[in-house]
């Protein structure tokens, strides 16, 4: 999606040199049209040219320019929803499809940087997941007895994670894990998929998506697809209303990262048990006698756009680790990405409820997008092809785990009282006490106004009402959007759509006069 201008930067956005598409100029036709360009959309993309299928991949942002270039690129298959609680609701046939699924995508992401040379710093390494302090060690020995059970016997019970600098007591030791930059691989991935006749276009954002016998995708500039089978990958579907949204959760995750000196945590991945939890690893940065190293935690999650107070989660996070890494120089990155969590810890990958047989999607990462992504491209380059594949109805996005229905129940039940904003006052009465650089709600007789006043004070103004289900939208002044607390649409400070389900802007309001009689801008 759209990059906006005001959010934070990763570290793989100030590290890697993401090459430009151009916008979709004209009428094209291929065998599957993607829309996304991240590691769900490019995975599938590469897959299928691979095969030999015509490919176009469209995108209304840069390669990686949505949430892959804000995840911190864990490759793993030990689950942020425990294998003991996969296994409750999936039954034990379920949790051993997830481990075998994603431990297949590790293999995959390696097999795919050995064949096409990629360089984008994948290694394998050990991953630990361990305890907060003075809590029970109940749970490492459930996961112990539910990973086995899942077939990934080569995990086991360690005295401690390998940190220098803290005992964390007993952990679970999983081998064979990855890492890599995101953005350097999904730049392989793009030149690779070019090489074999695919088609990637930036800039061109997906208006109308349909399936059927010839599916068609119209992009803004008058550009159009029409392909055998459409692929939507945006992180979340942007076309539907209600089919996926009610059983998935938008969540926003927070990281820093920490500058230290080279070397001195072992390289790893890192996860503690907590809700919501910890998760770590380490990025080399520079070359020579100017490298460094960058430890990189991640956590303090809260829904999308129910919380305002970025702030208060970096200071939690930096609290945390610098308890635990005395040898921190200090804090160099903080930003922050978006989360899909689906109510019963698995993706949704495959055909599009209620909609064309040849539409697909993938969503739901649960944490684990860059693994969860690899797994879309594989499954969905098997539906595409008329092949079997045994993930398929472990990830069939029309599935009802009845088991996660007290989960479903909330998570909707927390969407009902989003609502309440239409009725409430705006945060300020005036657009007089808006800073520059900052938004605000406001009311005005029925209406909600999302107001954004612009480091030169020129004041902009969009409805606050979200184009995809009409929730009202709040302020987010971290990333300086408007985030919808309702499915986790996403909106620029003018109000242009960033982050689905909304796939279209926030609606223009008629102009205003202001306390000294000029008139505002409607943010075009």
């Amino acid at each position: 999606m759209r990059k906006s201008f005001g959010q934070s930067r990763s570290v793989w956005m100030d590290t890697a040199e993401v090459p430009l598409e151009p916008a979709l100029p004209e009428r094209v036709n291929a065998d599957v049209c993607i829309v996304g360009a991240g590691i769900a959309g490019m995975s599938t993309a590469y897959l299928l040219a691979r095969e030999g299928k015509s490919v176009v991949v469209l995108d209304d942002g840069p390669i990686g320019g949505g949430m892959t270039g804000r995840t911190t690129a864990h490759l793993v298959n030990a689950l942020d929803d425990r294998y003991f609680e996969l296994e409750r609701l999936h039954g034990e046939e379920g949790a051993r499809l997830a481990a075998e699924s994603h431990t297949a995508a590790i293999n995959a992401i390696e097999a795919i940087v050995k064949r096409e040379a990629i360089k984008c710093e994948f290694e394998r390494l050990d991953g630990y997941l361990f305890v907060p302090p003075h809590d029970s060690r109940k749970i490492l020995d459930d996961e112990l007895e539910a990973v086995h059970k899942a077939g990934l016997t080569d995990i086991e019970k360690v005295e401690r994670v390998p940190w220098g600098s803290y005992d964390t007591g007993p952990a679970l030791r999983f081998p064979r894990q990855g890492q890599l930059h995101p953005l350097k691989y999904l730049t392989g991935l793009a030149k690779s998929i070019k090489e074999k006749g695919g088609r990637i276009y930036t800039q061109s954002h997906a208006t109308e998506i349909e399936g059927g016998k010839q599916a068609r995708v119209e992009t803004t500039g008058g550009g159009v697809v029409t392909a055998g089978a459409v692929v939507v990958a945006t992180n979340t579907p942007v076309n539907d209303l209600m089919a996926i949204h009610t059983k998935q959760a938008a969540y926003q995750t927070y990281v820093i990262g920490a500058r230290i000196p080279l070397g001195s945590v072992a390289r790893a991945l890192y996860w503690d048990t907590p809700d919501p939890y910890h998760y770590l690893r380490v990025e080399t940065v520079g070359k020579g006698a100017n490298a460094y190293d960058v430890l990189i935690v991640g956590g303090e999650d809260h829904k999308t756009g129910q919380q305002d107070d970025a702030n208060k989660r970096f200071a939690a996070l930096e609290r945390w680790t610098r308890h635990r890494f005395s040898m921190i120089e200090g804090i160099e990155y903080r930003w922050s990405g978006e989360v899909m969590e689906p109510v019963d810890g698995l993706a949704f990958i495959g055909r599009n409820p209620l909609d064309a047989k040849n539409v697909f999607i993938a969503t739901g990462d649960s944490g684990n997008g860059m693994t969860h992504g690899t797994i879309a491209g594989i499954l969905l380059t098997d539906l595409i092809l008329d092949r079997r594949n045994p993930w398929e109805s472990i990830y069939d996005p029309s599935r009802i785990t009845l088991k996660a229905l007290p989960e479903f129940v909330k998570e909707n039940l927390n969407v009902a009282v989003q609502y309440t904003d239409l009725i409430v006052a705006g945060d300020v009465e005036s657009v007089d006490e808006i800073k520059p650089g900052a938004g605000a709600i406001i009311s005005r007789g029925l209406s909600k106004v999302a107001v954004y006043r612009d480091p030169r004070g020129e004041i902009h103004e969009r409805s606050a009402v979200c184009r995809h289900l009409g929730c009202i939208v709040n302020w987010n002044s971290l990333e300086n959007t408007w985030d919808c607390p309702c499915h986790g649409s996403r909106y620029d400070a003018l109000g242009k759509v960033i982050q689905g389900p909304a796939n279209s802007d926030l609606a223009e309001t008629e102009p205003e006069q202001s306390a000294n009689g000029k008139h505002q801008s409607a943010g075009r």
